[in-house]
């Protein structure tokens, strides 16, 4: 999709297109109705000021669209499917060891258990061992703690995903 057809599209179609990028209806409806951009600039810009304004339940509502790291029988399937158009995202897990696989979901599990919703990193050139590194050294933070740095982890995914959504 262009920018151009992107400011052109209803204001449902726009939301569908934007929640593919993020599952936050607040920061849904600030994108679209921010419409139109001027340049994809204009837009990241948006993207960030929309996230900055959006509260701990909106965080919360775009995590849960997340699935969970280190579900192993679903991370195998689901690398099989998305290898070519995310490598760079999924490479270094799609070939993570069984073992570490299997500590990453015992992590997520216990941080799910401590936190009330699943880790969130950008996985974007991560090792299947340096994302259960990262979760090891999150899961002691507060949950405060950790809203604020999965909120900063899903302001990159989404950035990340408008960037590959529009051509």
């Amino acid at each position: 999709m262009t920018l151009n057809e992107l400011n052109t599209l209803s204001a449902e179609e726009a939301s569908a297109w934007f929640e593919q990028c993020c599952a936050a209806k607040t920061w849904i409806y600030q994108m679209v109705e921010a419409r139109p951009y001027s340049d994809k600039d204009t837009l990241v810009i948006q993207a960030k000021n929309a996230w900055a304004k959006c509260s701990n339940d909106d965080y919360l509502e775009a995590f849960t669209a997340h699935p969970m790291i280190g579900d192993v029988d679903s991370l195998r399937k689901k690398f099989a499917n998305t290898k070519a158009i995310a490598a760079g995202e999924q490479s270094g897990t799609a070939s993570a060891s069984e073992a570490v696989l299997h500590q990453l979901k015992e992590a997520n599990h216990a941080y799910l258990d401590k936190h009330g919703f699943i880790f969130i990193i950008c996985a974007t050139g991560l090792s299947a061992q340096t994302m259960l590194e990262a979760l090891q050294a999150r899961l002691p933070n507060t949950t405060q703690q950790e809203i604020t740095n999965a909120a900063a982890e899903q302001i990159k995914i989404t950035l990340l995903r408008i960037n590959k959504a529009l051509d």
